[in-house]
């Protein structure tokens, strides 16, 4: 066939080619879509969020859902939510279900709110339907020293205005453990929080805890009470066993002291004792130089040995007598 013969050919398929490539890049299917839907799109439109990196259908399809909710949003502020990196579609919803519920909720909060990472659909159906949390066991000490376990039960609903920078779930669980402890603590006696134990959730939910955070207390209920350790008398008996520790240290240091006096004694005894033997090993000596120099006569040696002799004997009695002191006390 010569190119003339061909040339229609060509024509159309050059046309197919061009068609498919505008349909694909500009979202024909859609914009009809929003025609139909009664929302007023520009096609070019269409193509400068194209050209903005901006998928129309995530733009497009949330704001025919939000104008046949009746909400007044606009392309613009959906196309620069999502060129912020928010979730467009999960918006909408939320600001539908506010709408629909009567809780004022403008575009912009919702917005913001959905850029601080909260989830603003889930918060809406949270200021409807309030959620519970539950606590785990808290522990406080009554005065009389008996350890009080509770577990309460906080509802809460959700704050619209203190989403963005309000404090979460856990601060929540926290203040109001921190109410349980305290409360517990100033009771007199255990038996008292065991008879009432709604002055505790009274007491508790008084204190405004829901200050600063993203939710609003709307009660707190105490679901469970148990006793646990008698903490008072446990810490009795470590101090006791501390003092018994601590008397018997110093009882201890005492007898080494006394150990340590007796050893010291001894050893001057014993230095005594040779002192003695020492000067006992002299007086031979001194007697033989006292009889060659003359200053000693024999009859002063022999008075010497009497007055020797008789002391040994005193002595000898003395102990004698003692012995038999001992023995009659004894019988």
């Amino acid at each position: 066939m010569e190119l003339a013969e061909l040339m229609p050919f060509i024509i159309v398929a050059v046309i197919l080619i061009v068609l498919a490539v505008l349909f694909t890049f500009i979202p024909v299917a859609l914009w009809i879509s929003a025609l139909a839907a009664g929302v007023k799109v520009g096609i070019f439109t269409l193509i400068g969020m194209r050209l903005r990196r901006v998928v129309p259908n995530r733009v497009i399809n949330p704001l025919i859902k939000a104008h046949k909710a009746g909400l007044n949003v606009t392309t613009n502020q959906l196309e620069s939510h999502y060129l912020a990196g928010g979730n467009v579609d999960r918006v909408v919803n939320a600001l539908i279900a506010a709408h629909r519920a009567n809780i004022d909720l403008p575009f912009e909060r919702g917005a913001a709110i959905d850029l601080a990472g909260r989830d603003v659909l889930e918060a809406v159906q949270m200021s409807v339907n309030p959620e519970v949390i539950e606590t785990p066991f808290i522990a406080g000490i009554a005065m009389d020293g008996i350890e009080v376990k509770a577990k309460a039960r906080i509802t809460v609903r959700a704050n619209i205005d203190r989403l963005v920078g309000g404090a979460g779930e856990e601060t929540i669980i926290a203040r109001v453990g921190e109410g349980v402890v305290s409360t517990i603590g100033s009771s007199n006696t255990h038996a008292k929080v065991l008879e009432n134990p709604d002055s505790i959730s009274q007491t508790v939910l008084s204190k405004g805890l829901d200050s600063g955070t993203a939710f609003e207390i709307l009660s707190i209920d105490i679901a469970d009470v148990d006793i646990g350790k008698n903490i008072g008398a446990i810490l009795q008996t470590d101090q006791a066993e501390a003092d018994k520790n601590i008397a018997q240290a110093k009882a201890e240091e005492r007898r080494a002291m006394a150990v340590a006096q007796e050893q010291e004694m001894l050893a001057r005894v014993q230095e005594m004792r040779a002192k003695v033997v020492e000067a006992e090993a002299d007086v031979p000596l001194a007697l033989a130089e006292a009889l060659r120099s003359g200053n000693l006569g024999v009859m002063d040696y022999m008075n010497y040995k009497n007055i020797d002799a008789d002391t040994d004997m005193r002595d000898t009695i003395g102990k004698l007598s003692k012995e038999n002191n001992d023995e009659n006390d004894n019988n």
